[in-house]
């Protein structure tokens, strides 16, 4: 009997780490690449979460382990943005400060949902969500949303997905969402909950990419930067991140709003997984709320603005479409169009535009394995720059 890998184990790979993988490959070799395939904001932290890391490591104070589910200051700070934003009185108590974002959708899942447990997620969306539910043993529900629901699940599609599934014990919602960049309205996020309430579903609201936001998106006027979920479910579980409004991907800081009754389980696992969040990246977070750091965020969630026109207006040169409205975030979900005949599938063409050109975008069966073979995902968070140059790589390469 031969040893072997666990079959929960068996996920599929992320295909933009590879690509990734490819890019260091060709700028190893002296290729000038343009990468347009990860969510990864170009500017880095605000200035004054650097200043605050520099001034801790320069200091030679000890960082050590903090509570499992961060320090008390961190937590405090994290409560006053919900105030700042949403008016929410959130209490300390129930924020979860955890590794990225993703180390929240783990701890979240394994305290929310059971083996077996049905979990339903819009498709195309997040890899991430579908392989971690997939792995800890939960059943996914991939709903189909297409342009005719901007991409994004209904209480209709919802219904229709239990009776073909059976009951759902949950929704993955995200808003914006990735990779199509699509929100939610504040009545579109009131039914969904209402749905979730009605049929005994955790509600669980990725809400990573609140405060980057067009004036285009389905919001009211009270919701600038996005409608947070505890603003019409507190059953519901928040997760958030410094990585996507604050740049500060590499710093590994997520967090979680959590149900009064779950924050003893998610401490307990905290705790066994990873003992803490990383320390410095706590300490130094805090000034993500500072008023300067507010407006350095929001300068760039101005330049993605731009890029965004300059991009939505190139659409018809580059030949794609349909494409996704891209409400928040920083991305265009695009289908290839008439491309397709030339190269198969979106696999072949981003393959063959990295070889050609040196432009890394992400094919969109990452997101989507039923119909991404038809799709592409641009990130525009490297810049105006970095964009206007892969849009001319990209429209030389298509006429070659």
């Amino acid at each position: 009997m031969s040893l072997s890998a666990s079959s929960r184990s068996q996920v599929p790979p992320f295909a933009v780490m590879d690509i990734l993988a490819r890019v260091d490959e060709l700028r190893a070799a002296g290729r000038d690449v343009v990468s347009l395939c990860a969510g990864e904001p170009s500017g880095g932290a605000p200035s004054a979460v650097s200043a605050k890391a520099a001034e801790i490591h320069a200091s030679g104070r000890a960082l050590t382990y903090t509570p499992a589910l961060g320090t008390a200051e961190l937590r405090a700070a994290i409560a006053g943005h919900y105030r700042r934003w949403y008016g929410l009185d959130v209490d300390p108590a129930r924020v979860a400060v955890t590794t990225g974002s993703s180390g929240a959708f783990l701890l979240g899942f394994l305290a929310a949902f059971e083996v077996g447990d049905r979990v339903a997620l819009a498709r195309p969306g997040y890899p991430a969500y579908r392989n971690i539910l997939a792995a800890l043993g939960c059943h996914v529900v991939e709903v189909d949303c297409g342009p005719e629901t901007r991409y994004q699940p209904t209480p209709e599609l919802l219904d229709a997905a239990a009776r073909e599934h059976g009951p759902l014990a949950g929704l993955v919602l995200a808003s914006p969402a990735n990779p199509t960049g699509t929100m939610v309205s504040r009545t579109e996020l009131a039914a969904i909950a209402d749905w979730c309430s009605d049929h005994a579903a955790r509600l669980v609201s990725d809400e990573i990419y609140h405060g980057i936001a067009y004036p285009e998106a389905p919001l009211d006027e009270h919701s600038p930067r996005g409608v947070c979920a505890w603003e019409l479910d507190p059953e519901s579980i928040v997760i958030s991140s410094f990585s996507k409004y604050w740049g500060m991907t590499g710093w590994r800081l997520g967090w979680m709003l959590l149900p009064e009754e779950l924050v003893p389980a998610v401490d307990a696992l905290a705790g066994n997984v990873a003992l803490c969040p990383p320390a410095p990246s706590q300490l130094a977070a805090i000034e993500a709320f500072s008023p300067g750091a507010y407006a350095e965020a929001d300068a760039w969630v101005a330049q993605y603005a731009e890029t965004r026109r300059t991009l939505l207006g190139s659409l018809g040169a580059l030949g794609w479409g349909p494409a996704a409205p891209a409400d928040g975030a920083f991305y265009l979900y695009a289908e290839l169009g008439g491309h397709l005949e030339r190269f198969g599938d979106s696999r072949e063409y981003c393959r063959a535009l990295l070889e050609a050109e040196g432009v890394a975008l992400v094919p969109g069966t990452d997101f989507d394995a039923r119909a991404g073979h038809r799709s592409v995902r641009l990130s525009f968070a490297a810049g105006p720059a970095a964009v206007s140059a892969a849009v001319e790589r990209i429209l030389r390469f298509q006429s070659a």
